[in-house]
């Protein structure tokens, strides 16, 4: 106040801070993953409706309900209004808007057809949306029933087995093989658990240190790949994403360099990324595209002649499409087949532990009445 009156400075109005002057002060909030799906339909669905794009983004920015999201739409508004286009101001803020989101924008903002790109879009994360849903709401019970069998011996081996120790060496006769092994698993639980959880540890620091390096993160793409059961599912996955997302681009009218480059990063698989990578050095000296697919074990020899035929007959993205859709279904399925086996696999490895282990305990039990009674 007393500065003010040195200034000679007379307040006419009051109004309180922006949220982006605000923030200023105290630094910028980071975005708690803010759910693109829902942004992307609402954004589509306004710009559909003759909305334009700063009022579609005001009303966004007002309804948002995490602050640094909202802080991004703010920041994006006053660049768009100085003149930025749309994907370069999304471009700034890549922990929000991902590579394939910006130049989505970007082909629509160039083509004049943003309100159907962004149609596209939403239809593409809602597409993806759904499927990470499925295998989440599928893993979900097999990990939840690996735990609670785990709890379950971890707890009759700690917690029961020690009990019937003392009986079991008071005995004067030797111990049937079942017995002498889960007292010997017993022992090394509740004795050496320290060892157990160091070498849990260092597996997962492993696990961490491999995942950082791409011959590690190749590694370990090629096994999970390779296991049994999930390697298929996971292999499924993997073109569902590749065909989708390289179809959505082409759709959308991305170069198809560029968009082999953005496939790439969103593949999250190093395999598919390698193939890819050989892919976009055969395009660029005129080569085909499907060729240096062929030579990569992951992609089947149906996807490989559907995008031969794509690239000869001119309709890529469409074969692309009918690529996605039929690995979806097959994820699904494969899903549905899963969880029905599991439920019968879990419940016979249950009865199986709880079986040994009761076994164990009554088989010396049994051996010594019927000795007592001779």
């Amino acid at each position: 106040r007393d500065l003010i009156n040195k200034l000679n400075i007379r307040i006419e109005k009051i109004e309180p801070a922006t949220l982006i002057e605000s923030i200023s002060a105290t630094g910028v909030p980071k975005p708690k993953n803010p759910d693109l799906v829902i942004f992307t339909r609402q954004f589509a669905t306004m710009i559909s409706s003759g909305i334009s794009i700063m009022e579609c983004l005001d009303i966004l920015a007002d309804q948002a309900d995490d602050k640094g999201f909202c802080y991004a739409l703010n920041c994006i508004i006053d660049r768009v209004k100085s003149g930025v286009d749309l994907s370069e101001a999304m471009l700034e803020h890549p922990e929000i808007f991902p590579d394939i989101y910006c130049n989505m924008i970007a082909a629509g903002e160039a083509s004049g057809q943003l309100e159907g790109i962004l149609g596209r879009l939403a239809e593409y994360q809602e597409a993806s949306e759904a499927l990470k849903r499925e295998i989440k709401s599928a893993m979900t019970y097999p990990v939840m029933s690996l735990l609670m069998v785990g709890g379950i011996t971890v707890f009759l081996l700690v917690g029961i087995i020690p009990k019937f120790q003392d009986m079991f060496n008071d005995m004067n006769q030797a111990l049937p093989a079942v017995t002498l092994f889960v007292l010997f698993v017993s022992s090394l639980l509740t004795t050496y658990w320290y060892y157990l959880v160091g070498i849990a540890i260092t597996i997962v620091v492993i696990f961490k240190q491999m995942k950082k390096t791409v011959k590690g993160k190749e590694l370990l793409d090629f096994a999970f790949l390779k296991m049994p059961v999930f390697g298929g599912l996971l292999q499924k996955v993997s073109i569902s994403r590749f065909s989708r997302t390289f179809s959505t681009l082409l759709k959308s009218g991305v170069p198809i360099l560029a968009a082999l480059e953005i496939t790439a990063k969103t593949s999250g698989n190093v395999l598919i990324e390698k193939a890819i990578a050989n892919a976009i050095e055969s395009v660029k000296v005129g080569e085909t595209l499907s060729k240096p697919l062929a030579e990569c074990w992951v992609f089947p020899k149906m996807v490989v002649r559907m995008i031969s035929i794509g690239e000869k007959s001119g309709a890529l993205e469409t074969l692309l499409a009918k690529i996605a859709d039929f690995y979806d279904d097959q994820v699904r399925a494969a899903v549905d087949a899963l969880t029905s086996l599991i439920e019968p696999l879990m419940i016979g490895v249950m009865g199986t532990i709880v079986g040994t282990i009761v076994l164990a305990i009554f088989m010396p039990i049994m051996a010594m009445q019927k000795a007592a009674m001779q």
